[in-house]
Order: structure tokens, then sequence, then C-alpha cells
């Protein structure tokens, strides 16, 4: 992963690669999305652990940092006699996409306004020279 933002502007960059710059997601995490994304409905925890050939607490882990960003969603199934159990699916990548472009909007502002402080700090046009003061 890049240190700086000089090395991501100059780093082959997929869209992938913004589940790790945006959100700090790691490769588990990646992979548990790639298995929801692909499957033709809900997946359970046991079916998601099944399918990256990892332990259920791990993928529950990794699903949990997916919910809290956003990118699945979910859902309560109800068994007919009681009890409930828990599916997850992928969030529509529209509302992704728009989540992640007022994030970029809210860090660019952000930065804006530390470049505008950084100048007014810094700013030596305005202060003596030392040769002048010598």
């Amino acid at each position: 992963m890049p240190d700086s933002m000089a090395e991501y502007l100059r780093a082959d960059m997929e869209c992938e690669g913004l589940l790790e710059c945006i959100h700090g997601l790691r490769d588990l995490d990646r992979e548990c999305f790639g298995v929801v994304i692909e499957s033709e409905g809900p997946l359970t925890i046991d079916e998601i652990a099944e399918e990256v050939d990892r332990e259920r607490s791990t993928v529950y882990r990794a699903v949990q940092r997916l919910l809290q960003t956003g990118f699945v969603q979910k859902e309560q199934v109800n068994y007919d006699q009681g009890g409930y159990y828990h599916v997850f699916r992928p969030t529509d990548p529209e509302v992704v996409a728009d989540e992640m472009q007022r994030m970029l909007n809210d860090w660019y502002a952000k930065m804006g306004q530390l470049i505008g402080e950084f100048r007014t700090k810094y700013d030596t046009h305005d202060q003596p020279s030392a040769a002048a003061e010598g």
C-alpha cells in the first residue's frame, strides 16, 4: 500500500483499489466482497466462509467491516417455527459510488483548507528577510 498521495497517483490503480484507498479494507475484506457480489442471491456468513476457505469468525469480522463501509447490506430471515438468521447482499453500486464521491469531496475540501492554513502559516512575503534584519 502506498504511503503517500504522490505514490497513489503514480501507481496503477484499479477500481477495486478504492476499497483499500478510501475505506482501508484488507485483502480478505475484498475477497469476501467479491464472493457476495458474484453470488446470485444473499449469502450467510457460513456460505461466505466456505467460499473463501476461512474460519467463520474471521469472515464475520471482514463482513462487519464491509457493513460499516456500506458495501454490503444485512437482512434478517425468519424461520417459520421461530428464530432467524442473517444473510448479506451487495449494496447498490450507485449508492456506494455516491458515498465514495461524497467522501472524496469532503476530503478535497479538508485538504484545501489545510493548504490554505499552510500558506498562511509559512507565507514569508510579509516577513522581513534575515539579511535585512542583520
